[in-house]
């Protein structure tokens, strides 16, 4: 039986899951050439650039296919599917595909490769991005780029509203949104992603910080819980009545990013890895008046997301898994990661973030944040689930209910059957 493709449905679903393990008898007389697919990112024009000293090190030779996102899932649906022994490290995104990579066999089994090295040190990287690429209590990925979610401030706006520090609790968040909409009506206290799925992301934050997730401790969809239903309308009600006038309900990043440089919001909740659009004077009207803030906390305390966006694993159909894990165990290790983190790529790793070196190149009071999410970040920033764009459209239909003045409660409701049936259908 075969597995089911990445974007489709038409293939039969693998029935038994599980993992292949890496490092099998496939490396016999394996390949001194390690083929490598990666993603346009600035991640992998580093890694490039660093390739020669890996290889002179190794005596390996690197073969890099560089692909744009569309692409590149395109490929792996196509090759992963195919059972493909042509692609030996993988560059994925543990929460958008990576449950159906493990869950389909097609990353491989990397636990005794994180044992085999204590300097290397697996023990080093951020306990949410590892379990966000651990799949059974297996690790089948090494996260290389990570995010977390940060309330970003005008300090002006602030000082003119005789804030002076900004807001540590959602409520006080709630509070100063307001009045500084209320002084000038044409500045939106609060701006945040409203599109019904490009806003899971960031509202995740808010559900996990009121105490609730998209599914409970049993696998059973939980977004009509009464945390989540808190959560949701808070959040509609804070764009509702704070947001900025006439607000859209299709608001990605870019567009709510674009508000808040050009000096039309107080405060912005969004990803850390954004930042140097709100801090470039070339992106920003307002870069020199740009705070950054841990998360505000909740009823539960401040739990914002700490995701790796894109991690390495090994395609588990390679058969040469042992160089395939020298080029991860050398992109990830501490030297590559601080060298990433100085041009600007969050890592995962503990001990670059604790190194002077690793946050020169960040603004003080973001890396401050940043420390605050890492400690309490939870993993997943959507539902962790094959079919995840589906999933975002249905969980984040409340969102678009609360914004619009709908009742928040019935909408979770609505959403929480028909998250649960989609729940239902994908373990079948």
């Amino acid at each position: 039986m075969r597995p089911r493709s990445i974007f489709g449905t038409s293939l039969a679903v693998v029935a038994t899951l599980g993992l292949t393990a890496c490092g099998g008898g496939g490396d016999a007389g394996a390949s001194k050439t390690v083929r490598v697919t990666l993603a346009n990112h600035v991640w992998t024009e580093n890694i490039k650039q660093a390739l020669p000293e890996f290889e002179k090190q190794t005596g390996l030779k690197v073969e890099v296919t560089q692909l744009g996102e569309d692409q590149l899932s395109d490929q792996y649906n196509v090759k992963l599917n195919a059972g493909s022994s042509d692609i030996d490290v993988m560059m994925y995104r543990p929460l958008q595909e990576g449950k159906l990579f493990a869950r389909n066999k097609y990353l491989a089994d990397l636990a005794a490769q994180v044992a085999s090295n204590k300097n290397w040190d697996f023990g080093d990287f951020q306990p949410g991005p590892v379990k966000a690429t651990t799949h059974e209590g297996k690790p089948v990925g090494i996260p290389i780029i990570t995010e977390q979610e940060v309330l970003y401030y005008r300090k002006d706006l602030l000082d003119k509203a005789g804030l002076s520090a900004p807001p540590k609790t959602l409520d006080e968040l709630k509070a100063a949104a307001a009045k500084i909409k209320a002084a000038d009506p044409g500045v939106a206290g609060f701006v945040a992603r409203t599109g019904k799925s490009p806003a899971v992301t960031q509202f995740s934050s808010f559900l996990y910080s009121f105490g609730g997730d998209f599914v409970d401790g049993s696998g059973k969809a939980a977004v009509n819980s009464e945390a989540a239903k808190q959560a949701y309308a808070f959040y509609g009600g804070l764009i509702k009545d704070s947001g900025p006038a006439n607000v859209s309900t299709d608001m990605g990043w870019p567009e709510a990013m674009a508000i808040f440089t050009q000096g039309k919001a107080a405060f912005y909740t969004e990803a850390n890895s954004l930042y140097k659009n709100a801090t470039d004077p070339a992106k920003s009207k307002i870069s020199d008046q740009v705070g950054f803030a841990p998360f505000p906390a909740g009823p539960s305390g401040s739990k914002p997301y700490n995701i790796p966006s894109w991690a390495l694993g090994i395609n588990s159909g390679s058969e040469n898994t042992d160089n395939a894990w020298k080029f991860i165990e050398w992109a990830t290790g501490k030297e590559q990661t601080l060298a990433q983190q100085k041009s600007g790529v969050p890592g995962a790793r503990t001990s670059v973030w604790a190194n002077p070196e690793g946050t020169s190149t960040f603004p003080k009071d973001l890396v401050e944040a940043i420390s605050a999410s890492t400690e309490a970040g939870v993993g997943h920033d959507r539902p962790l689930v094959v079919k995840v764009a589906e999933a975002r459209e249905i969980v984040g239909q409340p969102l678009v209910d609360a914004i619009t003045g709908k009742d928040a409660a019935a909408a979770a409701d609505t959403a929480n059957a028909t998250f649960q049936k989609f729940l239902d259908d994908e373990a079948k």
